[in-house]
């Protein structure tokens, strides 16, 4: 579940952390794509030794955050959250200097879904000026800046994306259960504007330059909802704040079960909703009382996966255990469309920046892309040799020969897996070819209206569809396969400036745009936020998967 990165000031000087980007051997510090190469600039990682395991694994995500200057008001800036899987757990870490505030994405993903940060520190690539001594416990301290939120085993950290520090500024650490998953809301109006969802199904909502004010390593100021999961003791497996939702958020969790809350509320939660009748089908319950959580969606048998809103907060998308991906009508709580991978789970999805496409991600190491207008698949992608565990679109990148007059738009988007490879895939409607109909014998017949039936006609609302056959569907190959960790890989997050890719054990790698990384500006803040905010994309949020 995953938005695009707002980094205005993460690239300012590449040329500082040319040391950090050191490859093990068999590894390439670049890669080509028609337009350029894209250079290995930061990478960052946890302190060695400091690691354990504890309260079993968990998902580490990253997300991208920017505060913009105080009052506090949230910044204006998208943010974007990546997912990492990671077993370790960070017995110690060192609180830093001061830093940004990192704000988490609601993805999924790109999406509205966004992830927690548990209790390693993971290294980020920071790109710009080194603020290793900001002013950490100062409530002077304004926060301003780019930051990285991301979770390994009991803890969260905050990196400043612009320090070419490899270590976090900020941990917070959790004595009874692992954070998860979290999400970022970039226009929360009371200050709490950071989700942190855990393993024992609790979630917090604090404000995230309140947690950099602060020299401890718990929790400050916190609302606490689903407290020793009252309500559902499931493990959090995706927060999300809702778009334009004033303070909205939902909590998807490991039974199938979705939950509406509203900041505003009470949150000592309101277990009163009915037994589920029917595991197998859609249901919405509202609570009785004017309590949190204010209504329950029961989505599917097994964990939810994965859930991106689209930009605008109209859909929301979910993937499941089950292997299928539902759109749903979020105003009207109504299930549009769906369908089912060709084998076992999905792990991620993400919505393209208009709300045409969205892209899925799981253990049939296929990506597939679907079509809101068409209620189906529309191409699926093969290039992975194991799980896709992340997928984004680039909301960033234009054609090289668009002009940005014709019809035909290509979609540039990404996915990673556990094959430790970044692929990038370019869809472009208008050149993909509908397979005709086989006859029985396995040859084409190109007869008047031999299309393949899965083309005849658009899916009834309200369907779920099973797979399609793979000779029905267009097929994409990769424009670029890339081995870019030695371990498996668990998301990737597009920026103006850069790629960052995510293993699931922490160690995260941010490779420079083309031409970014010869020519970098050192005033990083003359970087529009506009353009940013025009860029904002839920679908840049990645949802992660979490290995289930």
């Amino acid at each position: 579940m995953m938005n695009s990165a707002a980094s205005n000031n993460m690239m300012s000087s590449a040329s500082a952390s040319g040391n950090n980007a050191q490859a093990p051997p068999g590894l390439k510090t670049y890669f080509k794509t028609p337009e350029g190469k894209y250079k290995l600039q930061y990478e960052k990682t946890h302190p060695a030794g400091l690691l354990h395991y504890a309260h079993g694994k968990t998902v580490t995500q990253v997300t991208l955050a920017h505060l913009k200057d105080k009052p506090m008001q949230a910044p204006s800036q998208s943010s974007s959250s990546l997912g990492v899987s990671s077993g370790v757990r960070s017995a110690a870490a060192r609180l830093l200097g001061g830093g940004n505030g990192s704000r988490a994405l609601s993805f999924v993903g790109g999406n509205g879904g966004s992830k927690p940060m548990s209790g390693n520190t993971t290294r980020i690539g920071s790109l710009g000026a080194s603020s290793t001594s900001n002013m950490v416990g100062n409530l002077n301290f304004d926060g301003k800046g780019t930051y990285l939120v991301f979770n390994v085993g009991d803890a969260i950290f905050v990196s400043d994306l612009n320090s070419q520090d490899k270590d976090p500024i900020k941990s917070i650490h959790f004595s009874n259960s692992n954070p998860v998953c979290h999400a970022y809301d970039p226009d929360a109006k009371d200050g709490h504007d950071l989700l942190i969802g855990l393993n024992s199904g609790d979630v917090y909502s604090v404000s995230l330059r309140q947690q950099l004010q602060d020299v401890g390593k718990k929790l400050v100021a916190a609302q606490h909802y689903n407290k020793d999961g009252s309500v559902n003791n499931s493990r959090c497996t995706c927060v999300a704040w809702i778009p334009n939702g004033d303070g909205s958020f939902v909590v998807a969790h490991a039974d199938g079960n979705m939950y509406i809350y509203e900041k505003n509320k009470d949150g000592s939660g309101d277990p009163s909703f009915p037994v589920i009748k029917d595991q197998t089908q859609f249901s919405v319950s509202h609570a009785r009382y004017s309590k949190n959580p204010v209504a329950r969606w029961h989505i599917c048998q097994g964990s939810i996966n994965g859930i991106a809103f689209s930009a605008d907060g109209a859909y929301i998308a979910t993937v499941g255990r089950d292997g299928y991906l539902r759109v749903f009508d979020y105003k009207n709580e109504q299930l549009i469309c769906g369908g089912k991978s060709y084998y076992g789970a999905l792990l991620c999805c993400a919505w393209s920046m208009d709300g045409k496409y969205i892209l899925t991600g799981g253990e049939d190491d296929l990506v597939q892309v679907w079509s809101m207008e068409e209620r189906k698949i529309v191409a699926w992608g093969e290039g992975h040799n194991s799980w896709v565990s992340g997928v984004a679109f680039d909301s960033y990148w234009n054609a090289p020969s668009s002009d940005g007059v014709g019809e035909n738009v290509v979609y540039r988007f990404g996915s990673v897996g556990q094959d430790t490879q970044l692929l990038l895939w370019d869809l472009e409607m208008e050149e993909l070819v509908v397979p005709v109909r086989r006859a029985p014998g396995g040859s084409p017949t190109f007869s008047t209206g031999s299309q393949s039936s899965h083309w005849d006609n658009a899916c009834p609302v309200g369907t779920l569809q099973p797979a399609p056959s793979m000779r029905d569907v267009p097929k994409l190959s990769p424009l670029v396969a890339h081995r870019v960790h030695t371990e498996p890989l668990s998301g990737l997050i597009f920026t103006q400036e850069s790629v960052l890719t995510v293993c699931r054990e922490g160690h995260i790698k941010i490779w420079m745009r083309p031409g970014l990384s010869e020519s970098q500006s050192s005033n990083s803040d003359s970087l529009s936020s506009t353009s940013l905010k025009e860029k904002h994309s839920i679908s840049g949020k990645v949802a992660g998967s979490s290995y289930k």
